[in-house]
């Protein structure tokens, strides 16, 4: 009997104590969560009351995150839907404000997520008008049951819609009623006019390249796509231990063959991550661990997103700005600014001070891509520039002592940026790409030197499109790329070392051979020097469409004396402007 009582007494304390921790825990949580709340109230009051700080989508943006952490630390209190349906409301105004669907986009997935995790609510009724009216499908963005969990095709973590259940909400998105939602003030179309004829973009790989200073990601896709990015701080609250970047390209879906993340665990960057973030944007993240500077820019033919990171002693450049930054790949958008500072003067001096002890060559082509072809039948560019790549590499070892790395020392293709990400992941010193020239007119001749920067002539952009394998309409559109680019180019060296080399090799090449025409030194947007770090020039050494200067490069003694002509010009440069290394 006396054990009967014991059990009794000691079950009523546990129940009343247990009942007691709940109370206790749900009245901790509700003061907390009411504190986030409060807390975003005052970050969007202070943006209401700036016309400075509404014209910034980083301000919006950190609103919003503050509203949206309160659902993700504390789902069950009753705040976690009101922030949620406030995050909603600010999503809708920055994209009348931007003229970004992907805003408009996310605060659809907010009120969808309301309507079925908090149906009941004085919120979830809102929020079921609010989609109506907008003629949003149920189940379009997070496909559950009203009075069920958590939807269950979002990872808990990312928030990435899972793949398996991507097809199911793109046929959601394509039973919506005809009739498209009506949308208050001016909106400006962020995709292509062709997306709606040419379906979603697939962005098919993600690859990168490292050294403890520099890192560079290229993610892949199969048409044009406009983007966004921003930069995150780290939250450990809500198991978020890094610094995140991530980018959003609308119209897109994630390819099957894509690994949902991508281990890097260098000194800057631990992983990359894709995902089908929402029905038509795939995200891409980048857990950041260090790093001084960033940029982000596209090239077309095929399109691709390329992301730079540097950390300290790189030469990356100024330090990026706290907070959060955008910007597109088509058009500058209101809220895009520049968050670098030009190199200074006393960074060449030191750079030159160290000397040139690495030189990376390019051998340009390659693989499947052959270049351009010779006027005699067999005869490609991308044979022609390795053999003297290679020629040039062992003249520069003999000479100059240093090290001498090539790009591909077999017939192998390379992207663009990847031969450039060679190049800074290798820390060179000096970058020269090797080139033969080409034209429909089979009597243009001559050899010329390149310098990045925008083209200031037909021909240099003529040139530039065909290297670049792109239009000419596309060259004229890097401009707004290059603008903030050119900020950390040597440019100034790169000049120097391009009107060095040009002299020395036609000064060099006529003592040999007659007709040696020169065409200069001139400036243009080429994608392989685009994000070099170090001086860098790409050399067109003659024009492999003309019968006489095929037959010269088909030659051995004619390559040899090129080549000669061109370490005569890195000898000059570096006596010039480190003559101690000499």
């Amino acid at each position: 009997m006396l054990n009967l009582k014991t059990a009794i007494l000691s079950l009523c304390f546990f129940t009343f104590f247990f009942i007691g921790l709940f109370v206790f825990t749900a009245t901790g949580v509700a003061g907390s969560a009411k504190e986030k709340y409060l807390a975003a109230d005052a970050c969007y009051k202070k943006l209401r009351h700036s016309s400075a700080r509404q014209k910034k989508a980083t301000e919006w943006l950190n609103c919003i995150s503050r509203y949206e952490i309160i659902y993700r630390l504390y789902p069950e209190s009753s705040w976690a839907p009101a922030g949620m349906y406030k995050a909603a409301q600010l999503y809708r105004t920055l994209s009348r404000l931007s003229g970004k669907d992907t805003y408009q986009m996310q605060s659809n997935d907010l009120l969808a997520r309301i309507r079925n995790k908090y149906p009941t609510s004085a919120y979830g009724r809102r929020a079921e008008s609010l989609l109506k009216s907008a003629n949003i499908p149920p189940g379009l963005y997070t496909a559950t049951k009203k009075s069920g969990p958590a939807p269950k095709n979002l990872t808990p973590k990312t928030g990435l819609i899972k793949k398996k259940d991507h097809n199911r909400n793109v046929a959601a998105l394509e039973r919506k009623k005809k009739d498209p939602p009506k949308k208050q003030g001016p909106v400006k179309k962020s995709a292509p006019a062709e997306t709606k004829a040419s379906g979603d973009a697939t962005i098919n790989d993600l690859r990168f390249w490292s050294n403890p200073e520099y890192t560079r990601i290229v993610v892949n896709a199969d048409k044009d796509r406009d983007y966004s990015h921003r930069l995150l701080k780290n939250d450990p609250d809500i198991d978020k231990p890094f610094q995140r970047l991530y980018i959003d390209i609308e119209h897109a879906k994630l390819g099957k063959g894509v690994a949902d993340y991508i281990p890097i665990n260098d000194n800057l960057l631990k992983q990359a991550r894709a995902g089908q973030y929402l029905p038509h944007t795939v995200r891409v993240v980048v857990d950041i661990k260090l790093f001084e500077n960033y940029k982000i820019f596209s090239l077309k033919d095929p399109f691709r997103i390329v992301i730079d990171v540097w950390g300290k002693g790189s030469n990356g450049g100024g330090t990026a700005k706290s907070g959060s930054q955008l910007a597109t790949s088509g058009k500058p958008q209101k809220f895009s600014r520049v968050t670098t500072d030009n190199l200074k003067s006393s960074d060449i001096a030191r750079q030159l001070a160290l000397g040139v002890n690495k030189i990376v060559i390019d051998p340009g082509h390659g693989g499947a891509d052959p270049g351009a072809p010779g006027y005699f039948k067999g005869i490609w560019e991308k044979d022609i520039v390795l053999k003297m790549a290679k020629n040039l590499a062992v003249i520069l070892r003999d000479r100059l002592n240093c090290t001498v790395l090539l790009t591909r020392s077999t017939d192998k293709k390379l992207t663009l940026e990847e031969r450039t990400a060679i190049a800074n992941t290798k820390r060179a010193d000096l970058f020269i790409s090797l080139h033969c020239n080409a034209a429909k007119n089979r009597n243009l001749r001559g050899i010329e030197t390149y310098f990045l920067n925008l083209a200031t002539d037909n021909q240099a952009i003529s040139v530039a499109a065909r290297e670049n394998a792109t239009s000419e309409k596309n060259i004229s559109d890097l401009a707004y790329i290059l603008s903030d680019l050119m900020k950390h180019t040597k440019i100034e060296e790169s000049t120097r070392l391009a009107n060095i080399v040009q002299t020395s090799v036609v000064a060099g090449m006529g003592k040999h051979y007659s007709d040696i025409t020169d065409l200069g030194v001139k400036q243009a947007p080429f994608y392989v020097l685009l994000g070099a770090r170090m001086p860098s020039i790409l050399v067109e050494t003659s024009f492999i469409s003309n019968k006489k200067e095929c037959k010269r490069l088909m030659s051995s003694s004619y390559q040899t004396a090129i080549c000669n002509a061109i370490a005569d010009g890195v000898t000059q440069y570096i006596a010039a402007t480190n003559p101690k290394q000499l």
